[in-house]
């Protein structure tokens, strides 16, 4: 009884040093995956609860990769229980905060690019096929890396790269195209 408390001591402190740094990276890779801020908080709370019930057997390398894999996992199981539902519209998130009460901070930059880029931005980028559109979400947005994408969805390197410059070049072209977009810039 008496290695109770060490082996859940240690476990908290693992959790502590290897899950608690990633959790924002997983809220913004569940927030991409799934669409919707609620899904992401129930993906990541999901997640965060498999890598502590798993924390014992990890090797302690590369942690980012095995928490995305077991979001990735978790995102698949959940697919396989449910029908799919719509995603909602991008101005329907305004004001959303992700879980774990971390605030978004919006700098001035970001405000005023918002509010004169939104419209053509999200057009365009409502027009690519969802394949093309969560690569540039996770590399542009979410700021991960190729491998990192590569793991998270379960494709080669070689096709993140691909789809990712098909993406920012029918990105690029939708816009040159938008009259409203060359008003604006």
């Amino acid at each position: 009884m008496s290695s109770a408390p060490t082996d859940s001591t240690a476990r908290q402190h693992a959790f502590r040093a290897i899950v608690q740094p990633e959790i924002e990276v997983l809220l913004r890779v569940a927030r991409t995956l799934t669409g919707s801020w609620a899904d992401a908080e129930d993906l990541v709370q999901d997640t965060v609860i498999r890598a502590y019930r798993g924390i014992d057997g990890f090797d302690g390398s590369h942690p980012r990769a095995w928490l995305l894999t077991i979001l990735r996992n978790t995102n698949l199981n959940s697919h396989r229980r449910q029908r799919p539902e719509l995603a909602p519209e991008i101005s329907d998130l305004d004001g959303q905060r992700p879980a774990f009460g971390a605030a978004v901070t919006e700098s001035p930059e970001q405000a005023v690019t918002d509010r004169v880029l939104d419209d053509p931005v999200e057009t365009a980028l409502a027009a690519l096929a969802p394949k093309f559109r969560t690569v540039l979400l996770l590399i542009d947005v979410d700021q991960l890396s190729y491998d990192e994408v590569a793991h998270v969805l379960d494709i080669p390197v070689g096709t993140v790269m691909s789809r990712l410059s098909r993406a920012r070049d029918r990105m690029r072209n939708d816009l040159r195209s938008n009259p409203d977009f060359r008003r604006r810039r």
